[in-house]
């Protein structure tokens, strides 16, 4: 009996120590999301200057006019998924308690110059200064497309807060701010004064930005997320004939995605 009772005396002593090392072990696990959705972007007007050492040749397109071209109005469930103007996000929150996570964050943005717009060309063309504006439109010789995308690819530090949770967990929505960093990785096709590029993917720079969104989760592992992001991309060595252009430009955009979390 006094061995029995030296037991139960050791194992009540060590409950409190082991429940609190199993309470720990709980907070130190993380958790994974993963999400697929859409966007909507408007962008700054920027200058493009074009570099062809061969022709002699480099010149700016001041202020050029760009769009993008969403895509899922055309038809979402007619046609592969990745054709329109899509996103993914895939992040672990390290820290649940306090609500940091790493984010892999790409959108699959399109941007193409407006056609049919007067641009004022300033610089070198063939040898000879040039200072004039031209009629930008496919008719007339021209185009500029990142049509297969712009390609945003940000490493993101993540922050959430709880605002609201039901009584039985079956609902609850978070605010996030997201920041990062990372680099675009273009699809560059264009003609300029008639001279038409090898089109194709490329690293082509660098971009940042900043996202504000709400996630609303159900039955605490679908959520739908609605963003709001600022992202300012410099893009350098894209391909044109016989030469580079570079461009730098302001994106804003809208997205909303459906998520996993677990």
């Amino acid at each position: 009996m006094k061995c029995v009772s030296k037991a139960l005396l050791v194992l009540a002593m060590a409950l409190p120590v082991l429940t609190q090392a199993q309470t720990k072990k709980k907070e130190k696990k993380g958790e994974f999301y993963f999400s697929w959705g859409y966007n909507k972007e408007w962008y700054t007007h920027s200058d493009v200057t074009v570099s062809q050492p061969e022709l002699q040749t480099k010149y700016t397109m001041k202020s050029v006019h760009s769009h993008d071209h969403i895509g899922w109005d055309e038809g979402i469930f007619s046609i592969p998924i990745s054709i329109p103007q899509y996103n993914y996000r895939i992040g672990y929150f390290f820290n649940r308690k306090k609500g940091w996570a790493f984010e892999i964050n790409f959108d699959h943005t399109k941007h193409i110059i407006q056609d049919g717009q007067q641009i004022e060309v300033k610089g070198m063309l063939n040898g000879r200064p040039v200072d004039s504006t031209i009629n930008f439109s496919k008719t007339n010789g021209f185009y500029y497309y990142l049509n297969n995308g712009a390609n945003f690819l940000l490493f993101n530090i993540v922050k959430r807060w709880n605002w609201w949770e039901a009584k039985n967990s079956w609902f609850k929505l978070d605010a996030l701010a997201k920041a990062g960093a990372g680099p675009v990785i273009p699809h560059v096709e264009n003609s300029l004064f008639g001279q038409h590029n090898d089109a194709g993917f490329q690293l082509g720079g660098w971009n940042m930005g900043f996202e504000g969104a709400l996630r609303g989760t159900f039955c605490k592992h679908v959520y739908l997320e609605f963003a709001n992001k600022l992202d300012y991309a410099s893009y350098s060595g894209l391909k044109v004939y016989k030469g580079t252009a570079s461009q730098a430009f302001g994106t804003y955009e809208l997205i909303l995605n459906l998520g996993f979390t677990f």
